[in-house]
């Protein structure tokens, strides 16, 4: 029996200028490759340098930026912002399908259904591969336009198996057409050797904050659909009312400047910290230095922070959208309602009176990326036309 060969489709993986974007498919991808030959297909937009995307922030990447412990190519197709958009699924096709012909794999998967998605799929029809495509949450949540719709729903129904991170995508998926029978929420997981119950006192020590200092800790990108806005108002009426407490804001993204003002307006810009963009152990630092994380999305997939968070034995305060209630429960966390600043303001309080037992919260997800990748390689044998291959326990430990 040989080893699998898969090839990952994903725009959303590490490059030389977001080095930790897509960490929780680098780090499955990183133990899939302990039993299987794979190779990571990363397709991105080439814009015009007169023409630039306003909706979301563009970074023109190095394609000769290389992991340590992936293979990793980096693939740009031309785009132009809005224009093309009903033609980028064809376009990123022509340009992989010659990638990953050389590579000739026995199954492609995919992590974000278009227009990398589409492409993945039409290039394993053209190859005689199956594909599976999987959802990471704004590829499902956040659909606003017709087009984008129409083509996720082609992905969705075309491909050989769909993979989504919460029964909530799920069930999202299905909605648009997928077959109930091929779709499977694959939750994430979680690196315990980074992420794990540690000194409060000693993170604070480290990070040269007070002992006794009531510290809010919130990680993500800085966009106003995680709710900042909401976040800083109800920080700000915490204060208002005597509450000595700060708030750590970790992360980037175009939104920051807005943000930053907010908390200016508000008068708690003094107490604010904007950290930027942290590597893992840094992020596991602040959580074990912190009271409580804070994540106020509009919508979600299996946000991987709060996995972060508890495993550090930290309460979570957010809102009950997408896979977040599938995850966490009363001994762990306090869920909300989005867009509703008071409730997240009595949330934050409730969690900040509250006695919460560090040992207790961080019993409740013990899920490794190694558990996910094993059943990713599960679904991966289920679509192949013949079991020649190692079953994922006999790949595991060979």
């Amino acid at each position: 029996m040989r080893r699998v060969k898969i090839a990952i489709v994903s725009p959303f993986f590490p490059n030389s200028e977001q080095p930790y974007r897509g960490s929780s498919v680098y780090q499955v991808v990183r133990r899939l490759a302990i039993f299987a030959d794979v190779m990571v297909f990363c397709p991105l937009p080439r814009y015009p340098k007169f023409f630039q995307p306003r909706s979301f922030e563009h970074r023109d990447v190095n394609p000769n930026f290389r992991l340590p412990d992936v293979s990793v190519r980096y693939i740009k197709f031309p785009a132009i912002p809005i224009l093309s958009r009903a033609i980028n699924g064809m376009v990123c096709a022509r340009y992989l399908l010659k990638e990953i012909r050389s590579f000739m794999p026995d199954v492609i998967m995919n992590y974000w259904l278009y227009p990398q998605g589409y492409a993945a799929v039409q290039v394993g029809a053209k190859l005689g591969v199956p594909t599976i495509v999987g959802a990471i949450g704004s590829d499902l949540n956040g659909i606003e336009d017709p087009v984008t719709r129409f083509f996720t729903r082609l992905t969705l129904k075309r491909a050989a198996a769909v993979v989504t991170k919460s029964n909530h995508l799920r069930q999202q998926a299905v909605a648009l057409g997928a077959d109930a029978l091929r779709v499977h929420a694959v939750l994430n997981g979680c690196d315990t050797s980074v992420f794990r119950v540690s000194s409060r006192q000693k993170a604070r020590c480290d990070l040269q904050l007070g002992a006794k200092e009531r510290l809010i800790v919130y990680v993500g990108r800085l966009e106003l659909n995680k709710g900042l806005l909401e976040l800083i108002e109800a920080f700000a009426n915490l204060r208002r009312v005597g509450r000595e407490v700060n708030l750590a804001i970790i992360g980037d993204g175009t939104r920051s400047e807005l943000i930053e003002a907010r908390a200016s307006e508000l008068g708690v810009a003094d107490c604010t910290r904007f950290i930027g963009r942290q590597t893992s152990a840094e992020v596991s630092r602040w959580l074990a230095a912190s009271d409580l994380l804070a994540l106020p999305s509009y919508a979600e997939g299996c946000p991987n922070v709060i996995l972060e968070a508890i495993c550090c034995g930290r309460p979570v305060v957010a809102t009950n959208v997408g896979g977040i209630p599938e995850v966490v429960g009363q001994h762990c966390a306090v869920l909300v309602p989005p867009h509703d600043v008071a409730a997240f303001t009595e949330a934050l309080d409730v969690a900040l009176t509250r006695e919460w037992d560090e040992i207790v919260i961080a019993k409740q997800f013990g899920r490794s990326w190694q558990d996910m990748a094993v059943e990713l390689y599960d679904i991966c044998l289920s679509v192949l036309p013949n079991q020649t291959f190692q079953n994922s326990a006999a790949a595991f430990h060979s």
